[in-house]
């Protein structure tokens, strides 16, 4: 086969191995005689797979390419090659170049904000696949080069697929919103048609420009589309968020989500909306949840929110309440409950190592907001909890968390140990926790007062401080064990799955044997 210039393009090895040399896919154009009928010719019989084998005899340096059937080095510099190419209906062979698709990624401003490589990319295009509007920013670019082929695609990716594959005027551009890599259709395409058949030509992402636009950082934000998730989920996500950022649609606008947020008792959000990114009559609106929920916007948005610092997270409505091992975000807290309460799992485990029974008898020292004592009084529903607390504000919170919970068998005590537990019972079980310097002394006073056979559990955040404790019980020889605790919960965004570490701590177990 011949092309328009009477040489062979591209070559596709048979055998899967690399392409032919550059060297040996010169056109004739190249300084030197002009090529013989023979340095032209080629035969083609129909292979598998769309391809044909062909044979043809092509200008060489004199090495046979890497990836050909077989291979033949003349007298005369040149080189008969049996090798599978792609060759067209009309019997034209696609140049490498040719087969190449490239993904470019387009802004709100059209052809305006691409770079020189894209521009040139879709000068060069024989069909052009993507969603009708992004067909229409760049039509006037593209169709000034020469006739193209538009082939208009909705958000199903199967369809980009079949385009791709089916394109006659090569090479082919796929336009997609924004950066492609960014939970864009460039991972799709090429996990289902492979990476080495693409080039991505990426352009700044609707999400990047948001926060740049609202000078955060995005690194740590909670990122997620209201089209592809459940807003019951993306509501309980932002209960905790501290920064987060939304596509949203036109079921959800941003004047819905907020009074949704608002519906649950989210309010702490500073809430910036940005419209048309990128093009010329872009706009940014900050305001709070209630007044973005009294606004529209176009529908070509992205909205960031910014949690206002200091605000505590505000608990969900209590549904199916657990035995123990309630999430976080069912407590009332003082303060943002990150490294301020002791986490679920760390709950969990401190609760079972505890050892409870149903009717135990439970101090919780340092109670905070009384997510252990409360998690302890639902396990212990026969015996008595004494919650020990001495900040006011979380005393209080403490007394309305239980209340949120029902029990009944759980005993606030407002005061500061070791005076406050003075006159209570002995415990069968007790929990230390807190970060200050006193843990180590609180440990070995509570100690002394455990039944024996009872459990002690002291969760301390830092190093020194188990050290500390370590060494206060070590004269009294306890039965115990020390578990460091390092979880990561996972986060999703967008379409993909990622984990937020959470800060280590430290489970001191030690049970008492015998009387001291």
């Amino acid at each position: 086969m011949t092309n328009q210039h009477g040489t062979l393009g591209y070559f596709e090895s048979a055998t899967g191995h690399p392409p032919l040399h550059e060297e040996c896919m010169k056109e004739s154009s190249v300084a030197g005689p002009r090529p013989t009928a023979r340095q032209k010719s080629a035969t083609a019989e129909r292979g598998l797979g769309g391809f044909r084998f062909a044979q043809a005899v092509l200008p060489c340096s004199g090495e046979i390419p890497p990836g050909t059937m077989d291979g033949k080095v003349s007298d005369d510099g040149f080189v008969l090659l049996r090798a599978r190419v792609k060759i067209r209906k009309d019997g034209s062979v696609v140049t490498q170049t040719e087969q190449k698709t490239f993904i470019v990624g387009i802004g709100d401003d059209g052809v305006e904000g691409l770079t020189h490589q894209a521009i040139e990319v879709l000068q060069r295009a024989g069909t052009v696949i993507g969603p009708p509007e992004l067909l229409a920013k760049v039509r006037e670019e593209v169709s000034r080069h020469g006739p193209i082929r538009e082939v208009a695609i909705s958000g199903d990716l199967d369809d980009a697929c079949r385009a791709i594959e089916e394109a006659e005027q090569l090479p082919c551009v796929v336009l997609t919103s924004g950066d492609p890599l960014f939970y864009g259709v460039a991972r799709y395409l090429c996990d289902r048609l492979g990476k080495d058949r693409f080039e991505v030509v990426p352009h700044v992402s609707s999400m990047q420009l948001a926060f740049a636009r609202v000078k955060e950082s995005w690194e740590e934000a909670y990122l997620t589309n209201v089209a592809n998730q459940p807003l019951e989920h993306i509501i309980e996500k932002l209960r905790t968020a501290d920064k987060a950022g939304i596509f949203t649609s036109e079921d959800y606008p941003p004047a819905r989500l907020a009074q949704a947020l608002l519906d649950t008792g989210i309010d702490y959000f500073t809430v910036y909306v940005c419209e048309n990114l990128g093009s010329p009559d872009e706009r940014v609106t900050r305001g709070t949840l209630a007044e973005i929920a009294n606004t529209e916007f176009t529908s070509l948005n992205v909205m960031v929110l910014v949690r206002t610092q200091g605000v505590p997270d505000r608990p969900g409505k209590l549904q199916r309440k657990r035995l123990f091992g309630n999430p976080d975000v069912a407590f009332h807290h003082n303060r943002p409950s990150r490294g301020l309460l002791t986490p679920k799992e760390v709950r969990v485990m401190a609760l079972a190592e505890m050892s409870l029974e149903p009717r135990s008898i439970v101090w919780d020292i340092g109670a905070g907001t009384g997510s252990v004592a409360i998690e302890a009084a639902q396990l212990a529903k026969e015996g008595k909890v004494f919650a020990i607390e001495m900040d006011a504000h979380d005393y209080q919170l403490l007394v309305d968390n239980a209340a949120r919970f029902g029990v009944t068998n759980l005993h606030p005590i407002h005061g500061q140990a070791p005076l406050a537990w003075r006159d209570l019972p002995d415990p069968d079980a007790i929990f230390v926790g807190g970060t200050g310097r006193q843990v180590a002394g609180l440990v070995e006073a509570a100690w002394q007062r455990l039944r024996s056979g009872g459990y002690l559990v002291a969760n301390v955040g830092s190093l020194d401080n188990l050290m500390a404790v370590e060494q206060a019980m070590r004269p009294h020889q306890p039965d115990r064990d020390v578990l460091m605790v390092h979880l990561a919960r996972s986060q999703q965004q967008l379409d993909r799955l990622r984990f937020e570490s959470m800060h280590p701590s430290f489970l001191f177990v030690a049970r008492k044997v015998g009387a001291e």
